[in-house]
């Protein structure tokens, strides 16, 4: 089936993954020790965290470890005082889960995180010797990653006790997220098309990079509203979104599909009219535009509700291990072209896919909402039937897409009630970690010692 599926696995190996871009050697310069008096070294605390600290050792050995991988990855490398800054936050919110995890009693065993390598590997169509073979020859000690994987399981377990388990998704909520697709009253509902202007800043970003994108965002604003602005080429010259290439254009899509303040916002714009307000979304800063609203497409009002399955297949390149991201970006853009022109889309993903669906052509089969990653369906949804999509990327790498066709969901009208249940359930749990971890670093105390100005730590 693929990695597209979002089994709990395909999660833990993404975080796997990041952490494994952390681990390696580290440049000379970036060494903590600090040499003294009597020969010996002593290593410098970078910040404490409750009743724990972050030592300069491993702060330095996190920073050389990400410069090294945006160097293989052809990105660009932040100036140091931010990367420190940046890097710093995410290790002190991965000690808070730490601590919070041991405070629970979470803990997990050599057996279950043998399992997981085992699943991991598998997942990537090696056997676990090979697959360590390949960790170790980028330069990650297999102790060091089979530590990551037994953080991630913990850190997966604190949230899945914390945030997931305490998630409610109502009738209510199931019934108006299918009538929004395909239910009764579909076609009285208004797909609505937008433009928008992404300035990325994640919920648990610094306060200086908040505070950064939030200002630029209202400088946009500004420029947007004003008479004779061109919100395409504003999009395009400053949007951090996927779709900045297009303007900003998202295409028509159902209010379900749609972030809740982008749908609230089209309620009192008319065509043509850009938001008066900048938007704050779990990704950062949003500048929007009503381009248009038509009537829903979708089953007469006799029909009974159902939910829309997309038949899709893809070819998957990874970034890193020698591949980089204008690299993955202009092979697949080389054999979007060579489809145009003729060719095999099924043959090339058997040559090229780095997903397990190679195998089948890059066929995913069936996909219902909610069971593909946010980017992924995004692009998939925006397809006509036959079209292919330009690269698109996610957080498994850079996909090419190709939509074959859609139908209504198979099942009964409870099991498409149980589909619609899963997705507005991972929906609500994503924005409600993202709440739960914010307060939970408001709750500790955290004192660094390195990477900012006095007076003005990271939140």
């Amino acid at each position: 089936m693929g990695i597209m599926k979002k089994l709990r696995l395909a999660s833990l190996a993404a975080g796997l993954v990041a952490a494994a871009s952390f681990l390696s050697a580290v440049p000379a310069q970036a060494q903590a020790l600090r040499p003294v008096d009597n020969g010996q070294t002593v290593d410098m605390i970078a910040a404490v965290v409750n009743d724990g600290v972050i030592t300069q050792r491993e702060l330095d050995q996190r920073m050389g470890l990400i410069t090294r991988r945006l160097n293989q990855q052809g990105a660009p490398v932040p100036p140091i005082d931010q990367l420190r800054q940046q890097v710093l936050n995410q290790m002190v919110l991965e000690r808070i889960q730490l601590q919070k995890a041991r405070e629970d009693g979470i803990a997990v065993d050599d057996t279950a995180v043998q399992r997981t390598l085992e699943r991991l590997a598998q997942a990537n169509n090696l056997t676990l010797d090979v697959y360590r073979s390949k960790i170790e020859a980028q330069g990650v000690p297999w102790s060091t990653f089979t530590s990551d994987a037994r953080t991630e399981l913990i850190l997966s377990r604190l949230r899945e006790k914390e945030v997931d388990s305490k998630v409610v998704v109502s009738d209510a909520e199931v019934a108006n997220y299918i009538a929004s697709q395909r239910g009764p009253n579909a076609g009285l509902t208004s797909d609505l098309r937008f433009e928008h202007i992404l300035l990325k800043a994640p919920l648990n970003a610094s306060q200086t990079d908040i505070e950064a994108a939030q200002q630029k965002a209202q400088a946009l604003l500004k420029e947007a509203t004003a008479p004779g602005s061109n919100f395409e080429k504003l999009a395009k010259a400053n949007s951090q979104a996927a779709d900045a290439s297009k303007g900003g254009d998202t295409g028509y899509q159902p209010p379900s599909k749609l972030p809740a303040d982008f749908v609230k916002a089209a309620s009192s714009l008319r065509p043509g009219q850009v938001n008066p307000d900048v938007i704050r979304t779990g990704d950062g800063f949003e500048i929007v535009r009503l381009v248009d609203r038509r009537t829903g497409q979708g089953t007469s009002s006799a029909d009974a509700p159902k939910l829309v399955q997309t038949h899709v297949r893809h070819i998957l390149l990874r970034v890193g291990d020698g591949m980089s991201e204008p690299a993955a970006r202009q092979r697949l853009l080389d054999i979007k072209q060579q489809i145009a022109q003729g060719g095999d889309f099924a043959k090339f993903a058997r040559t090229y896919s780095q997903d397990g669906s190679a195998s089948q052509g890059g066929d995913l089969g069936w996909i219902s909402p909610g069971e593909t990653v946010p980017e992924f369906e995004r692009a998939m949804n925006s397809l006509q039937d036959n079209q292919v999509s330009d690269p698109v990327r996610s957080e498994y790498g850079y996909h090419l897409i190709q939509v074959l066709g859609r139908r209504d969901a198979e099942g009964s009208v409870s099991q498409q009630m149980d589909l619609a249940r899963q997705a507005i359930g991972q929906r609500k749990a994503e924005q409600a970690y993202a709440d739960w971890l914010r307060q939970l670093r408001d709750t500790a105390y955290v004192d660094y010692k390195v990477g900012t100005a006095p007076g003005t730590p990271p939140q």
